[in-house]
């Protein structure tokens, strides 16, 4: 027979509302650790499970939240949702995640499934520069916190990243080790972390009285290492560029491949710089020089966002939180080194970045 909460009360010696409070990550404060030590060992021996059903009713509640995801190939995103799952898990709340492959129609019809199973928030990373509805049809449907990509319209809470100090950290780096010529491969205009890099991009190069080439600045339409190696051959054909910044470490792992490709040394020949510093990072070759973010911790500080405007709907409009982004250097950057690099040359017509 499955063990009630009043059983795990009776064996651990409390009252079943103490048993509730310490088996709620949020509540569990209220209990003292002594108490909660043993409500957890009479719950392991018990092998109790909450009622999610019984809670729900009595609650009005789904204790379950929707995160939708862009796009599920970029890496960075398996960190996150790790950190919202383990903040959502141990608050009683499951965690359906929908992957919009960065379409307005999919996304819709995702977005009206999720209504129909009542979650009660969204955690949502799609958010657009330009997006003529804001959040306004996430919030329809339930409370929101964004996540990584700013919403320009949007008066919900978002977690984001600092990426003009990223930005910056790049191209000082870069500067000093003798760069002025730095190619940008930018993300889709639309997503806002993209609009935000190459703004830093070019604040930081205006810091050190290097001209702003617009030349040196092509935008992949979207994210992944084919985009990165067509993007980077442009730069390699129509312009001296000495360095490439890519927009994240995908498109940056492209950009090694056609330097690869191309016989062009890196970073003897150009030096190159990525994005996000996810766990492959290290292991390409040349081990790639990127901006480090906690992703994990922006997930869970989302979830917990998210917990906050559920239990205290005063915290709807909180101000974002903005998290540090930091430069780690490995061996895919090196000092400007003059004549590395071959001329300027087009690619034969037979040649073809290909797919990655």
């Amino acid at each position: 027979m499955r063990a009630r909460l009043e059983d795990v009360a009776r064996l651990a010696n409390v009252h079943p509302a103490t048993v509730s409070r310490a088996l709620n990550e949020r509540t569990r404060n209220l209990v003292s650790q002594e108490t909660l030590d043993r409500v957890r060992k009479a719950a392991e021996e018990l092998n109790y499970l909450p009622n999610s059903v019984a809670r729900s009713l009595a609650s009005a509640r789904s204790y379950s939240i929707g995160v939708i995801i862009g796009d599920l190939a970029v890496p960075l995103f398996a960190q996150m949702l790790r950190g919202i799952d383990d903040i959502a898990s141990a608050a009683g709340y499951s965690t359906l995640i929908v992957d919009t492959n960065n379409d307005r129609e999919r996304e819709i019809t995702h977005l009206r499934n999720l209504e129909a199973r009542r979650v009660d928030g969204l955690i949502v990373t799609t958010s657009t520069v330009g997006d003529p509805d804001g959040s306004s049809r996430f919030t329809k449907v339930a409370p929101v916190v964004n996540l990584l990509r700013a919403s320009e319209l949007a008066s919900e809470p978002e977690v984001i990243s600092n990426d003009d100090l990223g930005m910056h950290q790049i191209i000082d780096h870069l500067v000093e080790l003798g760069h002025s010529r730095i190619g940008l491969i930018a993300g889709p205009p639309m997503v806002s972390t993209a609009k935000a890099r190459v703004r830093g991009y070019r604040a930081a190069l205006l810091d050190h009285n290097v001209p702003v080439d617009e030349d040196l600045v092509v935008a992949v339409d979207h994210i992944d290492a084919a985009q990165g190696r067509k993007a980077a051959g442009h730069l390699i054909e129509t312009t001296d560029c000495t360095a490439i910044v890519g927009f994240n470490d995908l498109v940056t792992f492209g950009v090694l491949k056609e330097l690869r490709e191309r016989n062009i040394d890196c970073p003897r020949g150009i030096s190159v710089v990525g994005y996000s510093d996810v766990p492959t990072a290290d292991l390409v070759y040349p081990p790639l020089t990127t901006v480090a973010v906690d992703h994990y911790a922006m997930g869970a500080e989302a979830a917990r966002m998210l917990l906050r405007v559920l239990d205290e709907p005063e915290h709807r409009s909180a101000p974002s939180v903005q998290f540090p982004a930091r430069l780690v250097i490995r061996e895919s950057t090196g000092p400007r080194n003059i004549g590395s690099r071959p001329p300027i040359a087009a690619r034969h017509p037979s040649e073809s970045p290909g797919p990655d």
